[in-house]
């Protein structure tokens, strides 16, 4: 492909070639296809130049584009991971929530044992505590119309004073870290 500015510098040469009484030959008629030609080449160069102008500007519209939406997606993971940096710490502590909440549900038989029950649940209220100030709440599933975002059901039971698909028992205990699910909450579901 020829260089612009060569093929200007072309243009331009001939234009000075061109006689002084040009008016009079454009008049007579003689040599007009020359002086067309040079006004159909700086209009053709003209018009190439117009379109990748254009076309560069396209390219620039769509690189600030990219560029937004990269600065959107990098804000946009940066909230979520601030979010939900305690996900993985409350998932790996999620079952021994369970194992505490096992174990107080042992009966003390001896005033030794009553007392190490005592102290076993305040060690469970205060780390439920803390997982609840993570964001951690606990699924509500007794008595709530099964929903299996929240739910998962491993057996079905027959009570005829509730009305179908109504949870009659909870097996285990669902979580929620803010509005995502660790784990379902295991439950029963009424026919």
């Amino acid at each position: 492909m020829t260089n612009v500015n060569d093929e200007f510098k072309e243009n331009e040469e001939v234009v000075m070639e061109t006689p002084d009484n040009t008016d009079d030959i454009i008049e007579s008629g003689e040599d007009t296809e020359e002086i067309e030609i040079v006004e159909n080449g700086e209009e053709t160069i003209v018009q190439e130049l117009t379109e990748k102008l254009q076309e560069e500007e396209n390219k620039r519209l769509r690189l600030l584009a990219d560029y937004e939406n990269f600065k959107r997606r990098a804000t946009l993971d940066k909230e979520a991971l601030q979010k939900y940096r305690a996900q993985n710490v409350v998932t790996n502590l999620i079952p021994v929530l369970d194992n505490f909440a096992r174990a107080l549900t042992v009966e003390a038989t001896t005033e030794e044992a009553q007392t190490m029950m005592t102290g076993l649940d305040m060690i469970y209220r205060t780390f439920l505590q803390a997982l609840e100030d993570e964001g951690l709440v606990e699924i509500q599933a007794l008595d709530q119309e099964f929903d299996p975002n929240f739910h998962q059901a491993i057996m079905t039971g027959s009570d005829e004073d509730k009305p179908a698909g109504i949870v009659l028992e909870q097996m285990q205990a669902g979580y929620m870290l803010k509005d995502r699910v660790l784990r379902p909450a295991m439950v029963k579901v009424n026919e």
